[in-house]
């Protein structure tokens, strides 16, 4: 659609074949009375060519105002945000054939969308029925495994198999508790389109929501022989647990899948980046892992980006800290990572600002 500004225009190059045959034909019976040396005649046509310039001109004058009126409503219609089923009036068949055309396809793209939406929905409710599902055997086998350590704990004076048995017992619940953290995810990928009607926003404890996810952690954590440095933040949050804890999970699990030694610490910051112990604005993950390439830094948000560790490491999805990204800007809150190769990372989830120190 043109400028409104260019509507003169627009009008007259539509307009232009009628008014040039209109002068063209004038200019011949002009010129075939000159020929015949019709001076009473020529003057008398004239005359009459001028009257109908004239009628002409009004006439145009009046198609020009109706042109503006429906060149402005279809530049209204164009420019809004959502689109109005209703088209201007025309008396122009070839215009109507358009308007039928428009309308027919604009139909067809309703039913795609109603049959495209249909099919999202079922698949997340497949994928959301399927996690839901698969947690079933999985916390099944995990019970199993403990009652396997359990037994290869009483046995151990009488069988000298019993630390083998307890370590594979353990490596195997460690290998179920990662497989039932990639069904969370596949299950919170699902639900993320619709996220907005799951929310539910509440005045939480910070340091409340950091235990409870280090305490879902704590068989990794006791694995993998590294540190962990916690403190307390005494910080309130309004967000929704479930997403936000999720956000966390997900941060100390790439700590620990990335980090071979050292320490993972958990601490609060003002918007300086200076440690506080009351009213944080960041509560920050910090690992001594392997670090991000600084060129990666810019995508790692990205759905489906796994930068140089991902093609290194071979362990990375591209999935979680796009999700993390997700949740976080629909929960209003921030989340941003400053890393370095081989220097560790840092990542920091912004908190809404209504903090204040916890009564113990």
């Amino acid at each position: 659609m043109e400028k409104k500004t260019h509507i003169p225009a627009a009008y007259l190059r539509e307009r232009l074949a009628p008014v040039l045959f209109y002068v063209i034909e004038a200019c011949l019976f002009m010129m075939v009375a000159a020929l015949y040396g019709y001076a009473g005649v020529l003057a008398n046509m004239t005359y009459a060519l001028g009257l109908a310039a004239f009628f002409g001109g009004c006439f145009l004058v009046w198609d020009y105002m109706k042109y503006r009126e429906k060149y402005k409503a279809l530049a209204n219609i164009l420019s809004a945000e959502e689109r109005s089923d209703s088209l201007p009036q025309t008396s122009s068949g070839m215009e109507r054939a358009y308007q039928q055309i428009v309308i027919a396809q604009e139909a067809e793209k309703k039913a795609l969308v109603t049959q495209l939406d249909e099919k999202q929905q079922n698949m997340a409710d497949y994928y959301t029925m399927w996690t839901h599902q698969i947690k079933v055997p999985l916390s099944a086998m995990d019970l199993l495994l403990q009652n396997i350590d359990a037994a290869a704990g009483e046995n151990e004076s009488k069988t000298a198999d019993g630390d083998v048995e307890r370590q594979i017992a353990k490596q195997l619940r460690e290998e179920v508790f990662k497989t039932g953290q990639y069904v969370d995810m596949a299950l919170h990928y699902a639900r993320m389109e619709s996220i907005s009607s799951d929310l539910s926003f509440a005045r939480l404890d910070v340091d409340e929501l950091v235990k409870k996810a280090l305490k879902k952690f704590w068989l990794l954590f006791s694995g993998a022989g590294i540190s962990l440095q916690l403190e307390a933040c005494h910080t309130y949050v309004v967000t929704d647990g479930k997403w936000f804890s999720f956000v966390i999970e997900q941060v100390l699990s790439n700590a620990l899948k990335y980090t071979k030694e050292g320490a993972i610490s958990i601490y609060g910051t003002d918007d300086r980046g200076v440690r506080v112990t009351d009213g944080c604005g960041y509560l920050v993950i910090e690992d001594t892992g392997i670090g991000i390439e600084e060129s990666d830094l810019p995508r790692i948000f990205e759905r489906g980006f796994t930068g140089y560790n991902g093609r290194m490491e071979n362990k990375s999805t591209g999935i979680g800290l796009y999700l993390c990204r997700q949740i976080m800007d629909r929960l209003g809150l921030s989340i941003h990572v400053e890393s370095k190769r081989g220097g560790g990372t840092k990542v920091f989830l912004g908190i809404a600002q209504e903090a204040s120190q916890l009564n113990d």
